[in-house]
């Protein structure tokens, strides 16, 4: 907890010093998901270890097919510093060039983060959490269930 309330409050110091960019990525990762993942394995942790009932082809699999699907994705991307990406003649030009006169900030990535990103941040931030909780809820209450079956004597 100490460290999520530390993360929080450098964030707070990032606005402080105009770091608005810092400052979001320190609150979502720091203050946010550190956070939700340090209470998880609370939760989840117990006293005796877990003996796994499943094999581990599974999950190895699963990976593997993740890698696989990221890596063929990455064959249409435009190459590293390519001049001709679209990124760098349609996007960032209107950003360099839009920025100071729409949004009176001197930092053009402060500005595209607080302004033009600023509720996709936040949606990114409370799709997290609510993944987390979500997962939480799930795993306790499998728990409460095994717990009621074995007062049940099933």
């Amino acid at each position: 907890m100490l460290s999520g309330i530390y993360s929080l409050l450098m964030a707070g110091a990032f606005v402080v010093l105009d770091a608005v960019d810092v400052a979001f990525t320190e609150a979502a990762v720091g203050a946010g998901i550190s956070t939700v993942l340090m209470l998880g394995t609370l939760h989840l942790t117990r006293s005796r270890e877990k003996i796994p009932t499943h094999g581990a082809f599974l999950p190895l699999a699963v990976v593997l097919l993740t890698g696989g699907i990221l890596l063929y994705a990455t064959t249409g991307m435009p190459a590293f510093g390519d001049p001709d990406a679209p990124v760098h003649t349609h996007v960032a030009p209107r950003y360099i060039e839009e920025t100071p006169e729409k949004i009176d900030v001197p930092n053009i990535v402060t500005a595209v983060l607080a302004s033009y990103r600023g509720y996709d941040t936040m949606g990114e931030v409370t799709v997290i959490f609510t993944a987390g909780v979500g997962v939480m809820l799930m795993l306790g209450g499998r728990k409460r269930r095994r717990d009621s079956d074995k007062e049940d004597g099933v």
